[in-house]
């Protein structure tokens, strides 16, 4: 894995065995960020999930302003850590060891410009972060949110609040983009 364009292109991110971390190709990264790219220089991001920090830490490299990391599992963590401190990141950014649907229903705070999810692979909950998220202050009116899922998961074109404005297929996972209605 490494950081594919900006501030820290070319850079690897640190090499790990771990079976509860499924990260984001590169090829995944690439398209997604294509998309998107418009939307990053100066956003307040926010990577849950986030695992080995990967999304999180290309958004920096790129351009936005901060990103807050949420991640429950405290190995996850660790290998974020080493990864933010191996590239030596600058930019703003916040560590919040929380589980991710507390931490959307609890939110208060000003909505981000761009949400990343990658749920774990093995708990096919990309729907029930969807319904956490449409219902979070964490998103706001023009918030991209952008959720990977398994082929076989449960994901809707619409929520009461957000609806699906792409969607893209990588092998057995899709990735979808989401904003809200109106």
């Amino acid at each position: 894995m490494r950081i594919i364009s900006g501030k820290y292109k070319g850079q690897n991110l640190v090499s790990f065995r771990a079976d509860h971390i499924r990260p984001t190709t590169d090829r995944v990264k690439e398209s997604m960020f294509n998309i998107i790219q418009a939307s990053i220089p100066e956003a307040r991001v926010l990577d849950l999930f986030s695992g080995t920090g990967s999304l999180g830490i290309e958004a920096l490299s790129r351009g936005a302003s901060s990103v807050l990391f949420v991640e429950k599992n405290k190995r996850s963590i660790a290998i974020l850590e080493k990864n933010l401190a191996k590239l030596k990141v600058s930019e703003p950014f916040q560590i919040l060891n929380r589980d991710v649907l507390s931490f959307l229903t609890d939110y208060s705070g000003e909505p981000f410009e761009v949400v990343f999810a990658d749920p774990p692979f093995t708990e096919q909950m990309a729907h029930d972060v969807i319904l956490a998220a449409d219902q979070s202050r964490a998103l706001g009116d023009s918030t991209i949110f952008l959720i990977e899922s398994g082929r076989r998961e449960k994901v809707l074109d619409d929520y009461p609040a957000l609806t699906r404005y792409d969607v893209r297929e990588f092998g057995d996972k899709y990735l979808s983009f989401f904003r809200r209605k109106g």
